[in-house]
């Protein structure tokens, strides 16, 4: 495992998953500099290297995450990281996807760490919430753009103006939440998650991961101009003659992401 175990964020290979663990178990995994930087270097490890497919991002201990740290915070520490911003991933995520594995709360910013993710693994009972109202803030660091996008309308105003949380199963019902996993069991059903995905090819993840968060906001008319972009140079690679070679040949591929 690498950094060492003081670190405030570890990160530990599993075959192709890189296992991104936020280290503060006694602050609550609260975001300070030092975790910003961590987040924002281990998704530069991974969309670096060639030989990991996905990453899972969780806590240590019994939460995910509470947010930002508001002692940090005082003091003059402000948890962004370059372009990446919040936690070194609300802003800019890894170009790979992303699973958020939560155990026992993502709140405020936590939740905004889940949601920058591609896909939530929550443990049952776990809180999702932004209650940055209750302390006269914003939830500034994305809560506020992806939570219409993932959940109804109504839902989400609901949680930003009250900045009460919904509960894991609540969410699961509402389609934020991909899978529920029995508590402590949060990081085993990612990692069952991530092998689901791990054999596919990753120009096609990567490709269709962009896809899926740029097209937001294109108009229907460029859509498929705008997507072409993205898709044709993936038509066109070696991986793709490689995927149909292998499918005719009833083998497994082997990807050389090229």
């Amino acid at each position: 495992m690498s950094p060492p175990s003081e670190a405030e964020v570890l990160t530990e290979r599993r075959d192709k998953v890189l296992v991104i663990t936020i280290n503060r178990p006694e602050q609550r995994n609260a975001v300070n500099a030092a975790v910003a930087q961590g987040i924002a270097g281990a998704l530069d490890s991974l969309d670096a290297d060639d030989e990991l497919a996905i990453g899972i991002i969780t806590g240590a201990g019994k939460g995910f995450c509470a947010g930002m740290d508001l002692k940090a915070f005082v003091t003059g520490e402000r948890p962004w990281f370059a372009d990446r911003g919040f936690a070194g991933i609300t802003q800019r995520s890894a170009a790979k996807p992303l699973i958020a594995a939560v155990e026992g709360f993502a709140v405020a910013g936590g939740l905004e760490v889940a949601l920058a993710c591609d896909l939530i693994v929550a443990a049952k009972g776990a809180k999702l919430g932004i209650p940055e109202v209750k302390r006269s803030l914003v939830a500034a660091a994305g809560g506020l753009l992806r939570l219409p996008r993932l959940l109804p309308r109504a839902i989400a105003f609901e949680m930003a103006l009250t900045g009460d949380p919904l509960l894991a199963e609540r969410a699961y019902e509402l389609g934020m939440v991909n899978r529920l996993a029995e508590p402590g069991e949060a990081l085993n059903v990612a990692l069952e998650l991530a092998a689901a995905i791990t054999p596919n090819a990753p120009l096609g993840l990567a490709g269709s991961k962009r896809i899926l968060n740029e097209s937001l906001d294109w108009p229907d008319a460029e859509f498929f101009e705008r997507q072409q972009a993205i898709s044709g140079p993936i038509f066109d690679s070696e991986d793709a003659r490689e995927g149909a070679t292998a499918f005719t040949e009833r083998r497994a591929p082997v990807w050389k992401g090229r």
